[in-house]
Formats: structure tokens, C-alpha cells, sequence
């Protein structure tokens, strides 16, 4: 898939080429670190996502488990986020109700958006109704497998003013990593957002909460709340495009995150805004990308 779809690009002979083998944001992250280090003015990141093509997606995350203690016991990823929604609950961070909340409003703003794969209008006492896939977890709190692909294109300085009349520019970015095995983590928590979080600001010049949008890589229900809280976007609209649970292209999700928080500066709907991208089991890794309309 890698070199077909380079092929199909078309960017041949490139000047420089690189291949990220996680979600696309973090190809996304690569180049614009190449741009800073003036490498280039323009570059293109692309990201695929073709679910379909695995037979069984839930032999995915065993091979990135300790080999010794947890491979063995083979635990698809449903599994695993279900043990930190239940920590969740058990902390009074969120509820299975409001769980269905973020479902309901999520799938709704979808219906706005031509690209969503899955969206509508659902009462949050129907969905509450509807059997477990792994407790506290029903179908509708897991994000949707599909296939589609994402591409941005990053220029710097004149060159994006010669692009575009109102470009939007990253102020900041950054990506944390917690440990790797999820016993020794505290699953309420999630370190390694609030650290990106506030190394983003940093370079920003602005925090999270002082922007408008938010595109959280939310691929369960539940971790918007934890999320949200972690980075302070009480007030913030967070996942206006519908997000992931609207539809989710593997190591494609979170470059879409990037892309929509963009679009929502390229057509002035908010001067700031805050993308954020996650991989590995229970938000294991996280990046955070701040942008910000031309000043």
C-alpha cells in the first residue's frame, strides 16, 4: 500500500521522502520539524487508512503488548479501553450516560459533514439501550473502521501567504509518551496529554483553552471527557466535524484531526484551534498540534 500509494502521488523524483510508520500526524509532525530546520518551504503528508484490508484488527494490539505478561492473554483493543472507561467511571470522571451524551452530539454535527462515514440523529436513551461489546463499552462508543485517506500540504513563511490569504499556521506542537505497560499506569490520568499540552502552549504563545476548535482523537466515547479535562477546553467545541466516532481510517485519524482543526481557520470559523492525535493502547502516546490564524 506504502508504494502504491507514492506512486500515485505523483511526486517523483522527490527531493526528500520519508516513510512514519504510526498514525499520519505523526508524519505530520516529522515535516513540519523539516520545515523548521529549513530543509524545505513545502511538504506534503498524506496519511491512508485501509481497515478492510485486515482480516482481524484485534491481532493488532497484542503484538504491541509485553510479549511475556499480556500477548499471551491476547487482549483486543475494545478490551483494553474498556478497563480504563470502567477507571473512569469508577473515579466519577464520566458516566455511561454521558458516554452516550458525546455519542449523540457527535453524530449529529457528522450530519454537517459530507465526509463522515457514519451519522444522524440518535436519542441517548436508545442508545443506552444497546447491548455491551466489552462494559462499559457498546457499539456506538467504539469508532467506526474505514477506509479513506488524508492528505495536508505545509508551507512556510511566504510561501504559504502565497498559497493561501489566510493561512494557518502552527504555533506549537508536541508528543508525549507514557510508559508502556498499562498496569503501571494510572488509567484516570493521562500525563502525557497534559505534558504535550503544556509544551505546545509553551511554543504557542497561547494555551488550550484560549482556542476555539478542538479535533480530539477520541476513537471511544469516553476519552473525550478525560481529554478535555486534562487540557482545560470547558467551553471549547470540541469534535465539530464529528470526529472519530463519525468515522475512523486507521493511521489516518489523527492527520484528519490536523487537517479539520486547519480547515476550521482557512474558513474563518475559528482564529485558534487544537488538534490532537493518540496511539497504543489507553492513550498511551499523545501529540498536540495549536494553530492559529494569520495576526
Amino acid at each position: 500500500a506504502y508504494i502504491e500509494s507514492l506512486d500515485a502521488v505523483g511526486a517523483w523524483p522527490p527531493i526528500s521522502e520519508s516513510h512514519v510508520e504510526m498514525d499520519a500526524a505523526w508524519a505530520f509532525y516529522e515535516a513540519w520539524a523539516w520545515l523548521q530546520l529549513n530543509e524545505g518551504d513545502i511538504a506534503l503528508v498524506y496519511g491512508i487508512g485501509r481497515g478492510s484490508l485486515s482480516e482481524d484488527l484485534d491481532q493488532v494490539m497484542p503484538a504491541q503488548l509485553d510479549p511475556y505478561f499480556l500477548a499471551p492473554l491476547r487482549p483486543h483493543r475494545d478490551a483494553i479501553a474498556a478497563l480504563q472507561a470502567c477507571a473512569l467511571i469508577a473515579a466519577g470522571s464520566t458516566s455511561e450516560r454521558q458516554m452516550a451524551e458525546v455519542v449523540a452530539r457527535s453524530l449529529a454535527s457528522a450530519s454537517a459533514n459530507p465526509l463522515a462515514q457514519k451519522a444522524g440523529t440518535f436519542a441517548v436513551a436508545d442508545l443506552l439501550a444497546a447491548p455491551y461489546v466489552a462494559s462499559p463499552l457498546r457499539e456506538h462508543d467504539v469508532a467506526p473502521v474505514g477506509d479513506a485517506a488524508a492528505v495536508v500540504i505545509l508551507a512556510a513563511g511566504d510561501t504559504a501567504r502565497r498559497l493561501t490569504s489566510r493561512p494557518a499556521w502552527v504555533r506549537g506542537m508536541d508528543h508525549r509518551m507514557d510508559t508502556h505497560y498499562p498496569g503501571m499506569r494510572d488509567l484516570t490520568r493521562a500525563d502525557s496529554v497534559r505534558i504535550a499540552g503544556d509544551r505546545a502552549a509553551e511554543l504557542a504563545g497561547f494555551a488550550a483553552s484560549d482556542v476555539g476548535i478542538a479535533e480530539l482523537h477520541t476513537e471511544y466515547s469516553y476519552q473525550e471527557a478525560l481529554i478535555a479535562e486534562t487540557l482545560g477546553l470547558s467551553g471549547v467545541a470540541v469534535n465539530p466535524s464529528g470526529g472519530p466516532l463519525a468515522g475512523r481510517p486507521t493511521t489516518a485519524t489523527g492527520l484528519v484531526r490536523i487537517g479539520e482543526a486547519a480547515w476550521s481557520i482557512l474558513d474563518g470559523r475559528a482564529d485558534r484551534a487544537l488538534a490532537h492525535a493518540t496511539s497504543g493502547p489507553a492513550l498511551q502516546q499523545n501529540l498536540i498540534c495549536l494553530l492559529e490564524g494569520e495576526q
